[in-house]
C-alpha cells in the first residue's frame, strides 16, 4: 500500500469513528439516533434503513417525530425501533411515532465513556494495521530494488508523519466526545 491508499484509508478509519459518534444518545434528540435502523417491513419482506421509509424531525432538544411515508408500516417502524436495543420508546400516535430521548444518567453516562474507549482502541488498531502495511510495502519496494535506500528512509518518515497526525485526531474525537458525555 503506498503513501496515498494509506492516507485514504487512515480518513476513512477517522470518517468511520466520527459517524460510530453521530450514533451516540447523549440525551438529545438527533435523526442520527435512528436513521439507519433497519426495520422489517412486513408488506414487502425486507429490511429498509428507517431513513428510507419515514421522515425523521427534530420537535425539540429530546423529542424526535417518525412520519412513514406509508402508514400501514408504523408497527413494523415501532418493532425496529424497540429490536435496535437503543433505550429508546417510540410512542404510537396513528399516524407517526415520537420518542422522547430520556437524559442521561451518571451510569448511562460511564457506560458511553467506555463504548468510546473501544471505539478510541478499535481505531488506533486499524492505524497501527494500515502503518505496517504500508511499511512492509515500502520495505518490500526496496528489496525488490524498485527504490533506493534514501526514498525508502523518506517513505517510512511520511508514513510515520501521517501515523501520528491521525492517532492526534483520533485522540481530539475521542476525548472530546467524552467531555460532551460526561457534561451534565
Amino acid at each position: 500500500m503506498d503513501l496515498q491508499e494509506f492516507k485514504k484509508k487512515g480518513q476513512n478509519t477517522i470518517h468511520h469513528l466520527e459517524e460510530e459518534f453521530t450514533k451516540l444518545n447523549l440525551g438529545r434528540a438527533s435523526s442520527q439516533l435512528v436513521e439507519n435502523i433497519n426495520v422489517f417491513v412486513q408488506s414487502r419482506g425486507s429490511k429498509q434503513p428507517l431513513n428510507q421509509i419515514a421522515s425523521i424531525s427534530i420537535l425539540d432538544a429530546s423529542t424526535l417525530k417518525i412520519e412513514p411515508w406509508d402508514k400501514g408500516i408504523l408497527a413494523d417502524i415501532e418493532k425496529g425501533i424497540y429490536d435496535a436495543q437503543l433505550g429508546l420508546t417510540p410512542q404510537n400516535m396513528g399516524d407517526h411515532l415520537i420518542i422522547k430521548i430520556p437524559p442521561l444518567t451518571q451510569e448511562r453516562r460511564q457506560q458511553l465513556a467506555k463504548f468510546v474507549s473501544q471505539l478510541w482502541e478499535e481505531a488506533k488498531i486499524a492505524i497501527r494495521n494500515l502503518r505496517q502495511d504500508a511499511l512492509k510495502y515500502v520495505k518490500h519496494r526496496f528489496e525488490d530494488k524498485e527504490i533506493g535506500e534514501d526514498q525508502k528512509n523518506i517513505e517510512e518518515k511520511q508514513i510515520d508523519e501521517a501515523t501520528k497526525e491521525f492517532n492526534h485526531k483520533i485522540d481530539q474525537l475521542v476525548s472530546h466526545k467524552k467531555e460532551q458525555i460526561m457534561e451534565v
